[in-house]
């Protein structure tokens, strides 16, 4: 299981163990992280998922899907590596990773 940290606008970081193949929205959710509050349930239609990838990771990453694109120019404080958490499925490769999250999630 991959560990990812988790920072929000604070500076305030979380260590989560997340399960391959689960969304990192949900890998997010089911450690407790505030600041992805997921009001969907991970169906893509809210935005409250939005998070910031850090580099190396952006790059890494699967493409974002129309869908998803759609729904980032809708989220306040977009920036050039944000992503909707729900849209990434956890893979070991993650290890690691940082995802930073926005101050208006709070």
């Amino acid at each position: 299981m991959p560990l990812i940290t988790f920072i929000n606008h604070n500076g305030d970081a979380w260590e989560a163990e997340a399960q391959s193949g689960q969304s990192l929205m949900r890998a997010a959710v089911d450690n407790g992280i505030d600041g992805i509050l997921a009001e969907c349930g991970g169906a893509c239609s809210c935005g409250t998922c939005h998070c910031y990838i850090d580099a190396p990771w952006f790059d890494q990453l699967p493409p974002a899907s129309d869908m998803e694109n759609s729904m980032l120019e809708a989220v306040l404080e977009p920036q050039d590596n944000s992503r909707l958490s729900c849209q990434l499925e956890v893979t070991d490769a993650m290890e690691g990773m940082t995802v930073h999250l926005p101050a208006f999630q709070y």
